[in-house]
């Protein structure tokens, strides 16, 4: 997350980039379902920490999604097994 305003090791300043949005879905791979959605503005910490709880009775896929500024997109996906 850059403000624009930091310079970079050459003295210029870098970019303005900010992340805009984080969303988590949960799919079983039929359906995907959000769990979570959060719209986030310049004023939140550099690097904001999220924690949150849910619950699922069966296996499935989280798909994590972080979308910002300059059409930044980080998607990450991870197996989930219920015993």
């Amino acid at each position: 997350m850059e403000t624009g305003y930091r310079p970079g090791v050459d003295g210029k300043l870098l970019p303005h980039g900010i992340v805009r949005r984080f969303s988590c879905y949960f799919g079983d791979g039929a359906t995907n379902e959000l769990v979570l959605s959060a719209e986030l503005f310049p004023a939140i910490a550099a690097n904001p920490y999220f924690a949150f709880h849910t619950v699922t009775t069966g296996c499935g896929t989280p798909t994590f999604t972080w979308e910002g500024d300059n059409g930044f997109t980080q998607t990450e996906t991870v197996a989930l097994k219920v015993a």
